[in-house]
């Protein structure tokens, strides 16, 4: 997908803000329309061809929740991005749960979304395909040596289990993406049972507990579906 023929569907009820966002973006190269609340949003959505959504949370008429819920049931790949003055963790959750691609908290300069929107960009259109073979990972400021097991930065060093680095590696596989929990316990424990999800998570808690030194780093579960590595540029 080439940015000069990304079209952007915009909704934010803030129209000050809204008709900036929509010149600027414009200015850029992306060809944006802006619609005012979730509802003109969907039925615009509806009629014409996006590549790229910008969803403001806190929306009259239809909120950007419900609205990114309405887009996932036509389309389960096309890009969003979050806009929102929350920044409490539990929101975030929300946001990737259902499906939003990246989260910008308000206030927030233009350069720091066109890098957000180019990085989506990327991320969406790089082929996925994981390379067996592969045995180093950058996270953020962390270094992650599958074969040896160690995960460092210039300040701490980790040594792993092997479930511990085959997990680390498949989510590493699918940064910034959803790794689904029954790919991953069939993979690492060959079935899915019960008390190999409980194994898991326990594993998940210990990823987390490294991986905090970096406040770039985010590992979430997505409920009901699986676990999302986030590592914010």
């Amino acid at each position: 997908m080439e940015e000069d023929k990304i079209k952007i569907l915009l909704a934010e009820d803030d129209k000050n803000l809204g008709s900036v966002l929509t010149s600027y973006l414009n200015a850029k190269g992306f060809p944006t329309t802006l619609c005012v609340n979730g509802q003109e949003a969907f039925d615009k959505y509806k009629k014409d061809r996006f590549d790229f959504c910008i969803i403001d949370v806190m929306m009259p008429i239809k909120d950007g929740y419900t609205l990114t819920k309405e887009i996932r049931m036509i389309d389960s790949k096309i890009p969003i991005l979050f806009l929102t003055a929350k920044s409490m963790q539990e929101d975030k959750v929300k946001g990737f749960e259902l499906g939003a691609d990246d989260y910008l908290t308000k206030p927030f300069s233009m350069e720091e979304l066109l890098l957000r929107i180019r990085a989506i960009i990327r991320r969406t259109t790089e082929a996925k395909t994981p390379d067996p073979n592969r045995n180093f990972y950058e996270i953020g400021s962390f270094r992650f040596d599958y074969n040896r097991q160690i995960l460092k930065t210039s300040e701490v060093e980790y040594k792993l289990t092997s479930k511990e680095s085959e997990l680390l590696k498949m989510l590493c596989d699918n940064m910034n993406d959803v790794l689904d929990r029954s790919v991953a316990l069939k993979k690492i424990w060959q079935d899915d049972s019960y008390f190999n999800a409980r194994s898991m998570d326990v594993y998940i808690t210990k990823l987390r507990k490294f991986l905090k030194a970096d406040p770039g780093i985010e590992l979430i579960n997505v409920h009901g579906v699986g676990f999302k590595l986030v590592v914010n540029p």
